[in-house]
């Protein structure tokens, strides 16, 4: 049991230590970071595609292609969700519906459950706001260009492009993550190995590299 207890806590550990470095990391070195510069980018995209005439059918396709992806991973996280809870629901009501305050079901299985349960509720959370926020701004890249409606929305809709690109990265993430939490439930260790291939690999995802024009030149 203890190992267990120790395998459970290490695979969080990694995670949590890695997501508070990305944390840390956005503010001190925020040009380096896929995060942020994704989301300037997002917002230099709104910025010129209001900036020119006939620009609005291309804006609200490429809004609702974004849309659909969150879409589409909202609707994974709720599928994920609903099976993950069909099949703890025994464990969760044997636990927390004894009448030991103590809860001496309480197994570290049982907790990496409610951790994955978690994550796949904050996905779908963040997934369906940001399908929320792409819709919003869908109606703001499709008003045209130079009425006044469009340029009073302007700077909101910046901010809904913003918002949804991060929610939507969140979600996703948290999808991911999901991942240690299900190898732990099949074996302790197995969590350990996981979380730390999964943090490698964000990290990977998580660093910008700009692209050299120069290269091969």
């Amino acid at each position: 049991m203890f190992d267990a207890w120790f395998a459970a806590w290490v695979t969080l550990v990694i995670v949590a230590a890695y997501e508070l470095w990305l944390l840390l990391a956005q503010r001190r070195w925020p040009r380096r970071l896929a995060r942020t510069v994704h989301a300037a980018l997002r917002e230099d995209w709104f910025a010129s595609v209001s900036q020119h005439r006939g620009s609005e059918i291309l804006a609200v396709q490429t809004l609702r292609n974004s849309l659909m992806s969150a879409t589409m991973t909202a609707s994974t996280a709720m599928l994920a969700l609903m099976g993950a809870l069909t099949l703890t629901a025994s464990s969760l009501h044997a636990s927390f519906g004894a009448a030991d305050a103590a809860w001496p079901g309480f197994t570290p299985r049982l907790a990496m459950e409610i951790v994955m349960l978690g994550l796949l509720f904050a996905s779908l959370i963040a997934c369906t706001m940001a399908v929320r926020y792409y819709n919003h701004a869908g109606f703001v890249g499709g008003m045209p260009v130079e009425s006044a409606a469009r340029r009073a929305w302007a700077a909101a809709g910046t901010a809904y492009v913003r918002k949804a690109g991060l929610l939507y990265s969140w979600g996703l993430r948290q999808l991911l993550l999901v991942v240690p939490a299900v190898a732990f439930i099949l074996h302790p260790l197995a969590g350990v190995g996981t979380a730390l291939a999964a943090v490698i690999a964000l990290a990977q995802f998580d660093r910008f590299q700009a692209v050299d024009e120069t290269a091969g030149v």
